[in-house]
Order: C-alpha cells, then sequence, then structure tokens
C-alpha cells in the first residue's frame, strides 16, 4: 500500500517542521509541487496567518545557528537570501555588531591559534576572516591583538 500523496499544506508543515523557512523559500522549495487547482500563495497566506511562518523566527534561527561562525555581513546576506524585510536584517545585524570583535576572535583562534609570522600568512589570516564576513576592521584588531603586525599600507 503506497503513501498518499501530499498537500502543498502537507508539504509546507514537514519542511516547518524540520527547521525555520521563511515565506520565500517555501514559495521556492514548493513551486515544482503546485498542480492545477492549487493555490500556493493561499497556503502560504493561511500558514503565515497561523503562526506557522514567521519571519522574526527564522532570524533567530539564523542568528542561533550561523552567529559564532560567521561575521555580520555574511549573516545579513543570508538573511536576505530568505526574502526577510530589511527591518528584521537591520535588527539582527545591529544585535551581531555588538559581539562582532569577540566572534572573530573566538573563529580565528580556533582555525589558526597562533598569530601570522610573515605578511603572507597575515594576509592568509585576512582573508580567511573576511570570507566568513568579518570586516577588515575587525580582522585587524583581531591579528594586532595577537602581535600581527600592521603592514605599512592598512591603515583604516
Amino acid at each position: 500500500m503506497g503513501f498518499a500523496k501530499l498537500s502543498l499544506k502537507g508539504r509546507a508543515l514537514k519542511l516547518l517542521s524540520q527547521r525555520e523557512h521563511s515565506r520565500l523559500e517555501l514559495e521556492r522549495k514548493l513551486a515544482a509541487h503546485v498542480e492545477e487547482g492549487d493555490d500556493l500563495a493561499a497556503v502560504l497566506d493561511a500558514l503565515e496567518q497561523r503562526g506557522f511562518i514567521s519571519a522574526d523566527r527564522v532570524a533567530e534561527s539564523v542568528l542561533h545557528r550561523k552567529a559564532a561562525r560567521f561575521g555580520t555581513a555574511r549573516v545579513a546576506q543570508e538573511l536576505r537570501s530568505k526574502g526577510l524585510d530589511e527591518d528584521i536584517v537591520r535588527a539582527a545585524t545591529d544585535q551581531l555588531r555588538a559581539t562582532e570583535l569577540q566572534r572573530a576572535h573566538a573563529v580565528w583562534r580556533q582555525r589558526f591559534g597562533t598569530p601570522p609570522a610573515t605578511p603572507q600568512e597575515r594576509l592568509k589570516h585576512m582573508r580567511f576572516l573576511a570570507a566568513r564576513g568579518f570586516g577588515g576592521e575587525v580582522a585587524s584588531k583581531v591579528l594586532r591583538g595577537h602581535g600581527g603586525q600592521d603592514l605599512p599600507d592598512d591603515e583604516g
């Protein structure tokens, strides 16, 4: 005996049971399953009205999962990719900026642990932090705090 095909609402609830999803993410994931007579927008509206879809919870979830490993810029990029409005993204990034230096230091320490010995190593450390979404000023402070020599062209 086979399983009945899941409705759009059933698929959406299954996705939401795994983790928080934004409306845009659900639209993207469910679009391939829309059949004649289905109204994806109405299904999503109903889920949103009942509190199953919450942009605030999506933002909290992303912060919880990503903040320890990534800088503010990278986390903000992920929030925007989920279709969250700019007010929510701004509130989240304001919250992250307060801990940016501590988080960058922890990520750097976990990856490298020792100060760069050469200008080439220092650039490697800077690139690593930049790829994780930490700004140049924060990366410089992290490396300065560990005996990293500032290069003459690294003013700022």
